[in-house]
This record gives C-alpha cells, sequence and structure tokens, in this order.
C-alpha cells in the first residue's frame, strides 16, 4: 500500500454507541474529476496517536476499477476531517 494522506469527502453513520461506521467516500482525481467508492468490507478500527493527534484508523477494502483494493482511512477526532491515508 502507498501513502496518500488525501482529504476526502465521507459518508458514513453513527450508532448509539457512539460508533463510526464509513460507508464510502469520494476523491478528487489530478484531472479535477470525482471518483465515489464504496467500502465494502471493515476489517479493523483502531485508535491512534499520528503527531499528537488523535484518530481512528479504519483499515477497509472496497472495489476499483474491478479490481480489489485494500485501503486505510484515518479520521480525526479534534477536526473531525476523514482523510485517505493508504491504498
Amino acid at each position: 500500500m502507498k501513502i496518500l494522506a488525501k482529504p476526502i469527502d465521507m459518508v458514513s453513520w453513527t450508532d448509539k454507541a457512539g460508533k463510526i461506521n464509513p460507508v464510502r467516500f469520494r476523491i478528487s482525481n489530478p484531472d479535477e474529476s470525482e471518483t465515489v467508492v464504496k467500502i465494502d468490507k471493515i476489517f479493523t478500527m483502531e485508535k491512534e496517536k499520528l503527531a499528537g493527534n488523535e484518530m481512528l484508523c479504519f483499515r477497509c477494502q472496497s472495489i476499483i476499477n474491478d479490481q480489489q483494493k485494500l485501503l486505510e482511512l484515518k479520521y480525526e477526532l479534534r477536526t473531525c476531517k476523514w482523510i485517505l491515508w493508504k491504498m
């Protein structure tokens, strides 16, 4: 997996206990188009600190261009921002 660290638009839902569940995200391409990626499966969700910022790290699986890909998404708790970390 390659580190990308790109900001993304995310659609997610939260259960009564406050657990975040990502559903799909939109990423901007270099040619100024946008791609929507549906998250098929979430393998793990861990809490971590990156440069002093607490983050939730999601390891997921998606199908992009008819290929199964592993992704790592991060949610920064302090700023409520989503990042496509690895793909």
